[in-house]
C-alpha cells in the first residue's frame, strides 16, 4: 500500500491511503491519525489501511483528487534520521580524488551518521541556501522506515522490520564538510534539512523489484530538467537495508519511526571504473559531488558546479510500467 501525508495545518499533518497510480487519497484518520501513529501501531492498524487501501483501489470509499504538492514528508519529523553509505563506490570516488585509501573496515562496517529530524522539508519544498560557498548538492537516496527494532536484531531479522520505503534527497553542503570533519565529530551544519519523497510504499508494493533489501530500479535524478543520474539502486550496493539497520540496533534499540538511509545511490561505470554522464550513456550521478571527484581524478580540477539559487533538482522512481512509484521530490535553491 501507498501512504502519505497531507497538511491540516497541524505539525504532523494528516495520514492518508493513496491509490497506487498516486491520483486518488482517502483520509485514515478513524484508523490512526498520523504516520507516526500508525509505526507506533502497526500491528493492529496495518490490516485495517490495506482495507482502505484496497477500497480506495476500487473506489468503493471517499476519495478526494491526491496533489503531491500538498504532501509533507511522509514523516514531518522523526524521532531519528540516520544516514549511511551502502555504495562504497562513491566513497571510493572521493577518496581517490583526494590521494586516500578506503579502510578495509569500509567494506565490512557500514559508514552511517546522525542527521537532523527534528524537522524536513516538504518533497516540493524551496532548498534555502545562505552562502553559494557553501557548496549546495543533492544526494539522491533511498531510505527505509521501521518499525521498533530491538537491539543486537540479526541481520535476517532485520528486514521483517522495515515497514515502509521512500526517497530522500540528502542536501548537503559541501563547503562546510570538510571543515566539520576534520573537528573528527561529524557533520552538523554541514547537513541541513532532508526532504523524502511525497508518499512512503510497504516493501510488497514493489512486487519483484524489492529483493535482498534493495530496491532493483532506476533512481532517476534530474538536474535543471536535464537527466544526470540513473543510477540503479540494486546494483554496487556493498550493504543492503536490512544490514544498514541492523547496523544502527548493534547497540541501542530504534524506535518506530527510525528512518534508516543508503546514502548516495551510485552506480560503477560499464568497465568497472567511474561512472559516466547520462548523456554519455551512462548511469549518471545522484549528486555533483560524484561528478565532480571523477573530473578532479581525470582533469585535476572539478568544473561542474554545485547548485545555486535558481537550480532545480528532481528525484523520482519509475516501476516497470513508467509509473511514478513514491512521487516526485522537485526543489529548487533559493538564497535565504
Amino acid at each position: 500500500m501507498k501512504l502519505a501525508t497531507l497538511d491540516n495545518g497541524t505539525r504532523d499533518g494528516m495520514l492518508v491511503v493513496v491509490s497506487k497510480d498516486l491520483t486518488r487519497c482517502s483520509a485514515a484518520g478513524y484508523i490512526a491519525p498520523t504516520m507516526q501513529a500508525a509505526l507506533d501501531n502497526w500491528d493492529r492498524v496495518a490490516p485495517e489501511l490495506e482495507v482502505l487501501a484496497r477500497d480506495v483501489e476500487h473506489e468503493t470509499v471517499p476519495c478526494e483528487r491526491f496533489h503531491e504538492r500538498q504532501a509533507h514528508s511522509p514523516l514531518p519529523r522523526a524521532y531519528q534520521w540516520a544516514d549511511g553509505s551502502a555504495y562504497i563506490n562513491h566513497v571510493e570516488l572521493v577518496r581517490q580524488a583526494r590521494g586516500a585509501a578506503v579502510p578495509e573496515s569500509f567494506y565490512s562496517d557500514p559508514l552511517m551518521y546522525q542527521g537532523g529530524s527534528d524537522s524536513f522539508l516538504r518533497p516540493r519544498q524551496d532548498i534555502p541556501l545562505g552562502d553559494p560557498a557553501w557548496g549546495c548538492d543533492m544526494e539522491g537516496e533511498i531510505a527505509c522506515i521501521t518499525g521498533d527494532v530491538p537491539m543486537g536484531v540479526s541481520v535476517e531479522d532485520a528486514a521483517a522490520h522495515i515497514r515502509l520505503l521512500m526517497l530522500v534527497n540528502d542536501v548537503s553542503l559541501r563547503g562546510l564538510i570538510p571543515a566539520e570533519l576534520e573537528k573528527g565529530f561529524g557533520f552538523f551544519q554541514s547537513k541541513p534539512a532532508s526532504a523524502f519523497s511525497p508518499v512512503a510504499v510497504t516493501p510488497d508494493e514493489l512486487g519483484a523489484a524489492w529483493a535482498d533489501a534493495l530496491i532493483h530500479l532506476p533512481l532517476m535524478v534530474d538536474l535543471n530538467g536535464q537527466p544526470f543520474g540513473r543510477a540503479n539502486a540494486g546494483k554496487d550496493a556493498t550493504f543492503n537495508l536490512a544490514q544498514l539497520v541492523a547496523h544502527a540496533a548493534k547497540t541501542r534499540n530504534l524506535a518506530a519511526g527510525t528512518i534508516i538511509g543508503t546514502g548516495t545511490v551510485s552506480n560503477k561505470g560499464k568497465d568497472g571504473g567511474a561512472g559516466t554522464p547520462v548523456a554519455e550513456g551512462g548511469a549518471g550521478y545522484s549528486c555533483i559531488a560524484e561528478i565532480r571527484m571523477i573530473e578532479t581524478i581525470r582533469d585535476g580540477a572539478p568544473k561542474t558546479p554545485f547548485m545555486q539559487a535558481g537550480d532545480m533538482v528532481r528525484i523520482e522512481m519509475r516501476d516497470a510500467s513508467n509509473h511514478s512509484i513514491f512521487g516526485a521530490i522537485e526543489q529548487h535553491v533559493v538564497a535565504a
